[in-house]
């Protein structure tokens, strides 16, 4: 699990990078909570995505943002972020020209700058939302969503109520030509404390499902 330094918009970007299995590997790009509370590439369940893909063979980044440990520049209120985002998997693309598959993961924040990141690279073949700020953010820019995904919430999530997540599922279903899976957690907050083995767990298993309809 190599550092690797990336030049970005507001300079260096800090990152994590496990290369691929093979020449051909998939390639998978990890997003972190947000800045302003705490948010880090080392984040639990950022950590837990990033070796899911990993397991998997994927050759796969995880990344600070701006202004977050040694990555240079200042939270962007999410445009600037985007663009750090684009960087990174520019970056991966790059690194892993002959890759057979592109995914993107994020949670809370990390998973809406990755549902924008998905509407702007229409390569991308599956993406992780895991507890989306539905309600603190417009996710209406997904319209059409360019890949099918997984969006796994916890119940007890009080900072967004799962109904605000099933408004998004909801739309997105209604599109031809993608498949939205929805997985509740039942008694998971939104920082997953002591439900780490479910996130592990289910979205395992969804990987493992799409990689078996779909072999990367």
């Amino acid at each position: 699990m190599p550092e690797v330094i990336l030049p970005g918009a507001s300079g260096r970007i800090e990152g994590r990078y496990s290369p691929g299995k093979r020449p051909n590997a998939p390639i998978a790009l990890i997003l972190h909570p947000h800045p302003k509370a705490g948010g880090h590439m080392n984040n639990p369940v950022a950590v837990t995505l990033y070796q899911l893909f990993v397991k998997r063979g994927f050759a796969t980044l995880r990344y600070n943002s701006r202004g977050v440990g040694k990555s240079q520049g200042e939270f962007d209120s999410g445009i600037g972020e985007l663009a750090d985002a684009a960087t990174a998997l520019d970056w991966l693309q790059a690194n892993n020209p002959a890759a057979t598959q592109t995914w993107v993961a994020g949670y809370q924040f990390g998973a809406y700058i990755g549902m924008q990141l998905l509407m702007r690279r229409p390569e991308t073949d599956g993406f992780i939302s895991v507890s989306p700020p539905s309600n603190m953010y417009d996710f209406s820019f997904l319209a059409p969503c360019p890949a099918s995904g997984l969006f796994l919430h916890g119940t007890a999530d009080s900072i967004v109520p799962p109904i605000e997540v099933e408004r998004v599922v909801n739309k997105l279903r209604t599109q031809k030509g993608i498949v939205i899976d929805y997985e509740l957690e039942e008694g998971a907050s939104h920082f997953w404390q002591d439900h780490m083995p479910a996130v592990e767990r289910r979205v395992g298993a969804y990987l493992d499902k799409r990689l078996e309809e779909k072999p990367a």
